[in-house]
């Protein structure tokens, strides 16, 4: 069995850069946003169970799922947000387990998992390493702001609704300084893979 280091972060902090840079290095990566767009795609069980819940109308005309009008729904319903997790959660976790399952079949020894909510989720015994990307949470608010073109409040929103950055980087294993520059960000991630993926 080979190893599977956790990526993590907060919204705006740059966790997809380093998946990026990640994956620019060879080493394979299961993103769990991938993974939640193919567990409802078109023809999926998960499509099934989403629309006997929600109704047909959370359809497009073409039979898939409307995305935005979902979002729309859970973000105001508690209840909603729930009952979505429930159908969507055990089929995320599954599909990414089974390509984990590919890479080391294929001889892989190393695998990366990047789950945005590793942490809200409790999904820390599903890897052996968790990477935290970290800004200060005033950079993650620009960045937050400028990105989605949103007020501060509605930033402010979004951030609070996730576990603190800070707080994520002490359970860290390792944490990214991603407050500067690329390039330093860049030197950090292969700084890792050096010491924790080519001398495994």
């Amino acid at each position: 069995m080979g190893k599977t280091i956790g990526l993590t972060g907060s919204v705006a902090t740059g966790k997809s850069t380093v998946s990026n840079l990640i994956q620019q290095a060879g080493i394979p990566l299961v993103d769990a946003d991938v993974a939640a767009r193919k567990v409802v795609e078109k023809g999926t069980d998960g499509l099934a169970e989403i629309v006997a819940y929600f109704g047909k109308d959370i359809l497009l005309e073409d039979g898939n799922l409307n995305r935005a009008k979902l979002g729309e729904i859970i973000f105001r319903d508690k209840e909603k947000r729930e009952k979505l997790n429930e159908i969507t959660h055990p089929r995320v976790k599954d599909y990414m387990l089974k390509e984990r399952e590919r890479f080391f079949e294929a001889g892989e020894k190393v695998v990366f998992f990047d789950i945005p909510l590793l942490f809200e989720s409790h999904l820390e015994s599903l890897v052996d390493q968790i990477i935290v990307v970290w800004t200060t949470p005033e950079t993650e608010l620009k960045r937050l702001m400028e990105r989605n073109n949103l007020t501060k409040e509605e930033a402010l929103a979004r951030i609070n609704s996730q576990m603190g950055i800070d707080e994520k980087a002490k359970k860290a294993d390792f944490v990214i300084d991603n407050n500067e520059s690329l390039e330093k960000t860049q030197k950090q991630v292969l700084t890792f893979i050096e010491r924790f993926v080519n001398n495994k």
